[in-house]
């Protein structure tokens, strides 16, 4: 039976400063964006849109993950 690990997460709006930073736990980059959006709630930007940076506890791997409230889609952020 394959257990799943649950990773520690340290997660804040893009648009804020790291000051605004919170512990978030996931199986994933994802889990743990979803996990920070639903305790934290953000506020969406113009277009409906919210921008997770995720910062892996243990690796120090990070990641911007969105979540489009109006259209329903998610996923990496796009490298600019």
């Amino acid at each position: 039976m394959t257990q799943t690990l649950v990773r520690r997460f340290s997660a804040h709006e893009a648009h804020e400063s790291r000051k605004h930073t919170h512990e978030v736990f996931g199986v994933s980059f994802e889990d743990a964006a979803f996990d920070f959006i639903e305790r934290w709630r953000p506020a969406p930007d113009e277009d409906g849109e919210i921008q997770v940076l995720l910062t892996d506890c243990e690796t120090g791997e990070r990641q911007c993950f969105f979540v489009d409230l109006v259209g329903g889609d998610s996923g990496f952020c796009e490298a600019t």
